[in-house]
Formats: structure tokens, sequence, C-alpha cells
């Protein structure tokens, strides 16, 4: 176990991390671009400004995450080890990424832009989609009562094909309830 240290300006790219339990650690601008993360847990650990694009997720952990200003372009969340999954994102770029069948509730994204993520059947209920970019965003059979879509903008979600009872949203942005009518709102 590697506990209460904090990494900076590595590039992981280079020489791999070690597999191992993180607990309490800092990333902080880390370059993981591509790298194999199977089998490592993170417990009350946060990423800034690193590039974690396309990592390899299969069994890893997750267990209370901040990723603050990262990349996380094409990140398969859905194959993590889900036991205590908890990760939140602040101004993050994490698009094509996957929440595939997730349970996921009660999660933050602030600023964050999502585009063509996919949540297909992932359960958000009373998570928070504060100034997220939801363009292309896949939302099917999803669960998103209590969702809080106030400030997110350019998302298209389908009430007949998700539950989205409670789900909270703006009167600006109320159009992308709609989107599948094509209609022509002014």
């Amino acid at each position: 176990m590697i506990e209460n240290q904090k990494f900076e300006k590595l590039d992981f790219t280079s020489t791999p991390i070690k597999v191992d339990e993180y607990d309490n650690c800092i990333f902080q601008s880390c370059h993981f671009e591509n790298q194999d993360l199977i089998n490592f847990t993170f417990v009350d650990c946060e990423f800034i400004d690193c590039n974690l694009s396309l990592i390899k997720t299969n069994n890893t952990a997750f267990k209370t995450v901040k990723f603050i200003n990262c990349k996380l372009l094409g990140v398969d969340f859905s194959e993590c080890n889900t036991f205590l999954l908890n990760m939140s994102f602040e101004s993050c770029f994490m698009n094509l990424t996957s929440f595939y069948q997730l349970k996921f509730k009660q999660k933050t994204f602030k600023n964050c832009s999502l585009n063509e993520t996919d949540f297909t059947e992932s359960d958000l209920s009373e998570s928070v989609f504060e100034d997220c970019d939801l363009k292309r965003a896949i939302f099917d059979r999803s669960i998103l009562i209590k969702t809080d879509f106030k400030t997110a903008f350019n998302f298209s979600i389908d009430p007949s094909n998700n539950r989205v009872k409670g789900a909270q949203f703006s009167k600006t942005n109320l159009s992308g309830l709609l989107s599948k009518y094509q209609l022509k709102i002014s």
C-alpha cells in the first residue's frame, strides 16, 4: 500500500506506475494515457491536471476519488470495480467515456465536457450535471430520478425511454427533452 504521497509531473507512459493500492495520494500533472490500471485501487485520491485518456479500468477501484481539470477521453468506467465506487469530476474533458450500466447515484459532474458519453442503463439518481456539455451523450433506459440538469446544455433525453421523475431542468434547456420530435422552439 502506498499512502499519503504526492506524485507530480510524472510520465507513466514511459515508466509505468506500480500496481498497488494508493491511499490518500495526489497525482498532479501526471500522464497516464493508454495505461493499464487493471486491478489498481485508489482510495481518497485526487487527480489534478492529469491526462488519463484511454486508460484501461478493468477491476480498477476508485473509492472517493476526485478528478479536477483532467482529460479522460474514451475511458470505460463501466469496467471498474463497483464496490464502494465513488468519483466526482470538475472541469474535466470526458468525451467518449462510458458509464454503461453503472450505479452512479448522487455523483457530481461540474463544468465537464461529456460529448458522446454513454450513460445507457446507468443509474444517475440524484446526480448533478452542473454547467456540463452533454452534446450527443447517450441516455437510453437510464435512471435519472431527481437528477439535476438545470445548468446542463446540449443534451437530448427522451422521457419516454428514461426514468426522469423529479429530474430538474431549467426553462432554457427544456428543448433537450423534446429533440426526438424535431420541433422548432424559439
